[in-house]
């Protein structure tokens, strides 16, 4: 099998550029330039064209009239100048993609190079911006700044897009890895186990509190793996380890009913090839990363 150093949508190629965010004659002139170009976000849905029968990409286009506070600089990556804007269906920005509005849980696959990390970037300020118009503080109406990063308050005050922490946990034991099924997916559906931070809380303390609390297992040797911006819309994937704890049963699981329908071990070769009825996390996702990871980490070990 074949796996990524890094996540999707990941990766470190898109500079974002905090120099030209806070100068608007900076930004004026990314806007002019040749190699500009404008992802399109329509109610959550990205615009996006065949690259094949299976395969999509997203729909850049070239800057069109005069810049505005509505349009948020992305940054730069590969030559090219990346700005997002939202589209409306009733006020379409140019002409409509060539595959349509795609929602990110439907592509086939991630896309590929800078293209997913400008997206992710896209679809967080941008769901940021449509549902933080008003100060918190007094209600007042917000002004857009910094390239489309932040917003002011008549008072001057900033405000900045807010992300959530969230753990995801690689639940390990005697070579299987424990999957859960949420109460709310369709039967057969499994992902590693997730859950947010709490406020004061650590990272490593809330693995092994969502997983007593998703679970009813207790965890050690947690380990930090790897991260992944998760813009649907706003949290921060931080992926662990974990091996279950020394003495503890395998098959004494208790699932939370109000958040995980089933639990289940699942060895390499069931990951490889799920058993009839069996949907493993899309493609996209750090949950899949994590397991074709340690998938991978058997094979290397196998020689």
């Amino acid at each position: 099998m074949t796996h990524s150093v890094r996540p999707p949508l990941t990766g470190g190629r898109l500079d974002r550029d905090g120099g030209t965010r806070m100068d608007e004659a900076a930004l004026d002139a990314a806007w002019a330039d040749p190699g500009a170009r404008v992802v399109r976000v329509r109610s959550g849905r990205v615009g996006m064209r065949e690259l094949g029968p299976d395969s999509v990409e997203v729909d850049l286009v070239p800057t069109f009239g005069v810049r505005s506070a509505e349009h948020v600089y992305l940054g730069r990556a590969e030559g090219a100048v990346y700005f997002a804007v939202a589209d409306s269906e009733g006020e379409p920005l140019g002409p409509e993609p060539a595959a349509g509005w795609v929602l990110p849980f439907e592509f086939p696959g991630p896309p590929a190079g800078v293209q997913g990390e400008v997206m992710a970037a896209a679809l967080a300020v941008l769901a940021w911006r449509g549902s933080s118009r008003f100060s918190s503080r007094d209600g007042a109406e917000l002004a857009p700044a910094y390239g489309g990063w932040a917003a002011l308050d008549p008072h001057g005050g900033e405000h900045f897009p807010r992300t959530d922490p969230v753990v995801i946990v690689r639940v390990e034991h005697e070579d299987r890895l424990l999957l859960g099924s949420n109460a709310l997916w369709e039967s057969g559906r499994f992902s590693l186990l997730a859950g947010f931070i709490d406020a004061g809380e650590s990272a490593e303390d809330a693995v092994a509190r969502e997983i007593f609390e998703e679970a009813g297992a207790r965890v050690d040797r947690i380990r930090y793996v790897t991260s992944q911006p998760w813009p649907f819309p706003r949290s921060l994937m931080l992926g662990f380890s974990a091996q279950l704890a020394v003495g503890s049963d395998p098959t004494e699981l208790h699932p939370d009913p109000s958040e995980i329908s089933e639990l289940r071990w699942f060895t390499r070769d069931e990951l490889r090839d799920p058993p009839p009825g069996i949907t493993l996390p899309m493609p996209m996702s750090i949950s899949r990363w994590l397991i074709d990871d340690w998938m991978q980490a058997g094979e290397d070990a196998r020689g």
